[in-house]
């Protein structure tokens, strides 16, 4: 089966002059983007009067958070040819159906992650990778974003089109990938939608300025991101809307799938997504035996990791099926980050195509190549 690479779209410039450009350059993918999320969110009974209203209420979170992120969007929509709205949806997704959702129907993506610090690897190198799961119509409406910042580092990041970030690298030697966690706390405050925290992230130069980004903004939506650095760091923070708690790797190995793992966590909330995601259990499992080996590992034994099978289709690395939700779904994309050569490897949908595109931050064309 043959599926094309994400595209990758350069940009630089001020806020709303960068988002005019990301929005022109992929204005297909972003009404794509649109019209399955609209859809979806029709199912759970909002027309488009709500979805707007929906979308219009982020606004004001968005906006006081970061002026800057507030300018792209309006300057993505304005070159999109779409509503401020329509790109604020793409950004609070997931806010947005969490709030609207009924039983399982709108179960969040979910994501299996790893890193593997200095001291696990073979060549002293840190390695950083996930699963990203969700609908299969992503693979048509994701894109990588190759940024250069006039103040910061410059950065990379795989996001849906029109989103301002999901999992990346930057300049400054930092990664980031995120994976979906739910509780009985989601829904109860009005947050900043998820991709703008990721997307402060990459913007930091300074690495106890990104975890302060995770830690510190309220959310709507519980989630998980596993930030870490070349020089040999790593950690995964469970993000409840109103706190998180801190995982540390161990023997160099850091895991997550989609349920809570703190037992600080899990004696102040409720796990409400596992429910959902059963798989989840095992996912973990799976990853963390195989990258336990006791040797030293490189980038293939993450890759292989993530191809893991078990299971299958509800496995860590899953072919398109329909989830609980009645949603098709897949692992959209393998993502594989070497911070320290800001170099970003994708694979979409990797159960059935094992291409990976090479995206790096020293401004090289973008280069696809079979597994070896």
């Amino acid at each position: 089966m043959t599926v094309e690479p994400f595209p990758l779209i350069d940009l630089s410039g001020p806020p709303e002059a960068r988002g005019r450009s990301y929005g022109a350059r992929a204005a297909d993918r972003i009404r794509r983007g649109l019209g399955h999320y609209q859809e979806q969110l029709a199912r759970l009974g909002l027309d488009r009067m709500a979805i707007r209203r929906a979308a219009h209420r982020q606004v004001r979170a968005i906006t006081a958070f970061d002026d800057g992120h507030s300018a792209e969007i309006r300057g993505i929509a304005e070159g999109a040819g779409v509503e401020v709205e329509d790109i604020v949806l793409l950004n609070a997704r997931t806010e947005i159906l969490r709030q609207a959702r009924r039983g399982a129907e709108a179960a969040a993506d979910g994501c299996t992650g790893a890193v593997l610090l200095p001291e696990a690897t073979r060549d002293g190198r840190l390695l950083h990778g996930q699963n990203w799961d969700w609908k299969v119509e992503c693979v048509d409406t994701a894109v990588v974003l190759r940024i250069r910042q006039e103040h910061g580092p410059d950065y990379l990041t795989f996001t849906e089109a029109g989103g301002l970030a999901r999992s990346g690298l930057n300049a400054a030697g930092i990664g980031l990938t995120a994976n979906n966690l739910e509780s009985d706390r989601d829904g109860t405050a009005e947050g900043v939608p998820l991709p703008l925290i990721r997307r402060r992230v990459l913007e930091s130069a300074d690495l106890a300025l990104a975890i302060h980004a995770v830690r510190t903004t309220p959310k709507t939506a519980s989630n998980n991101m596993m930030l870490s650095h070349a020089e040999g760091f790593a950690v995964s923070l469970e993000c409840a809307p109103d706190e998180s708690f801190a995982l540390q790797p161990q023997d160099g190995i850091l895991v997550h799938a989609n349920h809570w793992l703190s037992p600080a966590a899990l004696a102040r909330l409720r796990d409400t997504g596992l429910d959902a995601t059963p798989d989840s259990l095992y996912r973990q499992e799976r990853v963390r035996s195989r990258l336990a080996t006791g040797r030293p590992l490189d980038i293939t034994d993450l890759r292989d990791a993530l191809f893991d099978e078990f299971g299958s289709p509800w496995s860590v690395c899953r072919p398109p099926r329909k989830g609980l939700s009645g949603n098709l779904t897949a692992t959209v994309a393998m993502v594989l980050l070497e911070p320290a050569r800001g170099e970003m490897q994708i694979a979409p949908l990797p159960a059935v195509n094992r291409r990976f595109t090479f995206y790096r931050l020293d401004g090289t064309p973008a280069e696809t190549a079979p597994l070896d």
